[in-house]
């Protein structure tokens, strides 16, 4: 079963299927599709399997174009699985989400397994692409596989690979981004090696799955730790009138020993504000701690609140007697350029504003035109039309995402109050508020 499995992939008669075609998922299977090889891909979301079969794209950073080339020829997609049985490489890439306690939530893989654990044969690759903690990519799937009496390096070869996309980023896309491969067995890992050198232009072995896992975690932990570091020096400095902008580009001026990071509103996206907290969660069966980690977390969460507070009381100073704000929100994705809103810090901010403070709020985002349910803001909201005039009957403006199609200078020109998370200006001013 392991050469008939190696052969195929050699040939690219490998019938590959990916779970979950959201930001991870539909640029895999696209990819693949690319590479000549046949696509199944899964998805229970119904509106965007319908939106592919018309050949067209739901994620902005993926063209129309490129599905309408590849859909139903090298790419089909199903909200039921189909042909399962049919697959030589199954790969999930699932929502791993964290509940209101900061505990995993695994439900989406655990009932993915448990719908296709009938549909499942001897031969096939299983491929984790989901971010969780170590163990979990064993945990599951050979929970399935015992169920099946199929035996991991034998019978069926498990990998996990984690995935590194980053939305948005011009440069680097699957092909040019390093693939880290690892397996349960050594043929395991030779198979997740030979399929993913074909689709990629340098893959990385790690010697065992738990070390891959814990290595996605890690690259996360990395940004969320030295975002907390700047966003509480952030708060210090203004306290201490200095401009944090300022003294990370003095700081950046070293050529060894320091890179850059960056303040802002809050952290958001599907890795920063969870991931971490999954390696919380498992270090406690240890009896570990994780004070840096949890640390960074409680003052990235914390962000929303602080430009709140500093919007409000430039609000208060200026507008003494003003009982309730109108207050634009530019940017609703949690970072530049994107269509992408999960864990974003602007829908902290204004649940916040409204349910707190009563204010009334609209957003503009020119890659988002509506929150299709209210996410606490106990209404819908639809984006605005920026025609840059209509900021004067804003009380404040508050960039919260530096979209390059915003004009800053009309945005500053029309603003009573800009209230800056970004460091668009740089400096402050009597108008001009960095939070």
């Amino acid at each position: 079963m392991y050469n008939n499995l190696i052969k195929s992939i050699k040939n690219k008669k490998c019938k590959v299927g990916i779970f979950g075609l959201g930001y991870v998922g539909l640029p895999l299977a696209i990819r693949f599709a690319e590479k000549k090889f046949q696509v199944f891909g899964y998805d229970n979301n119904k509106k965007k399997l319908e939106i592919l079969n018309q050949g067209k794209s739901y994620i902005k950073q993926i063209d129309s174009k490129t599905i309408k080339n590849i859909i139903n020829k090298k790419l089909k997609v199903f909200n039921k699985f189909n042909n399962v049985n049919e697959l030589d490489a199954l790969i999930f890439c699932l929502p791993t989400p964290i509940k209101s306690n900061k505990v995993p939530d695994l439900s989406y893989l655990r009932k993915c397994l448990k719908s296709i654990e009938k549909k499942i044969r001897p031969g096939q690759m299983f491929c984790n692409e989901s971010t969780s903690y170590p163990g979990t990519t064993e945990e599951f799937f050979e929970r399935t596989f015992n169920k099946m009496g199929l035996k991991t390096g034998k019978d069926v070869f498990l990998v996990f690979s984690p995935e590194r996309e980053d939305p948005g980023n011009p440069i680097f896309k699957i092909k040019n981004i390093t693939k880290i491969v690892s397996g349960k067995t050594a043929k395991c890992q030779n198979v997740g090696y030979e399929i993913y050198s074909k689709i990629v232009s340098n893959v990385f072995k790690a010697s065992s799955i738990k070390t891959a896992e814990m290595t996605k975690l890690v690259e996360n932990i990395f940004r969320s730790v030295n975002i907390g570091l700047i966003n509480e020096l952030k708060i210090i400095c203004e306290k201490m009138g200095i401009n944090i902008w300022e003294v990370v580009e003095a700081a950046r001026s070293k050529p060894f020993g320091f890179y850059p990071f960056y303040p802002g509103p809050g952290v958001g996206g599907h890795c920063i504000p969870v991931d971490p907290f999954i390696l919380t969660w498992k270090a406690k069966k240890y009896d570990a701690n994780t004070k840096f980690i949890t640390l960074a977390g409680q003052i990235n969460d914390q962000m929303p609140s602080y430009v709140v507070k500093r919007t409000i009381d430039k609000l208060k100073r200026v507008n003494k007697n003003k009982k309730q704000f109108k207050i634009l929100i530019l940017g609703l994705a949690y970072k530049p350029d994107v269509d992408d809103y999960r864990e974003s810090p602007s829908l902290k901010i204004m649940s916040i504003l409204i349910n707190k403070f009563k204010c009334n709020v609209d957003y503009s985002d020119p890659f988002i035109s509506e929150l299709p349910n209210n996410f606490g803001l106990n209404k819908k909201l639809k984006s605005i039309e920026l025609g840059y005039e209509k900021i004067k009957k804003y009380d404040a403006a508050v960039i919260v995402t530096n979209h390059k199609k915003f004009d800053y200078k009309k945005i500053e020109r029309f603003s009573r109050i800009l209230v800056d998370t970004r460091g668009v200006f740089k400096k402050e001013t009597d108008k001009i508020v960095l939070a």
